[in-house]
């Protein structure tokens, strides 16, 4: 799970929000860039959320469309390969971004009686990246699989 933010890290982002609006559009592209995160954000919140245990590629399929018009409504799926029993099935699965401001887009919990472990939703993107989903396996284990996409239009960060 991500941290939850301090009232003043809140109020702070916000003036910074509220300063970049009142700028000319030029600067304001430079200030909003600089709020869109990185890879080694993403790397950080995966590791958080593995304990820093190894991650195995593979067992999971992330789908996303590989070029989308809008960054607004993202349509991603996953999919995890495991028998959903109760020796063995999906713990959690979560979703991170490489551009967004906040690395952990979505999470969800599973368990054996969810019959099968595949979840769908729609995301808002911030950029072109590359989606990555973890699935916390029940033995332990951490298994990952990416997606490239293609933003033409950004979300999140969009000029006002």
């Amino acid at each position: 799970m991500s941290k939850r933010r301090s009232r003043r890290e809140f109020l702070s982002a916000a003036a910074v929000l509220a300063a970049a609006a009142s700028l000319p559009a030029g600067v304001r592209a430079q200030a909003t860039k600089d709020l869109r995160g990185t890879e080694q954000d993403m790397r950080v919140a995966i590791n958080h959320f593995t304990g820093s245990r190894p991650l195995a590629k593979g067992k999971v399929n992330l789908e996303v469309p590989p070029l989308v018009d809008n960054g607004n409504t993202v349509a991603i799926s996953v999919t995890v390969e495991s028998p959903m029993t109760e020796a063995d099935h999906v713990r959690s699965i979560r979703i991170f971004s490489e551009r967004n401001p906040e690395p952990i887009i979505m999470g969800f919990r599973l368990g054996p009686r969810a019959g099968r472990a595949s979840v769908a939703t729609r995301v808002r993107l911030a950029d072109t990246q590359t989606l990555v989903a973890v699935a916390e396996m029940s033995d332990g284990t951490y298994w990952f699989g990416s997606a490239p996409t293609v933003v033409t239009i950004a979300s999140c960060l969009e000029e006002i």
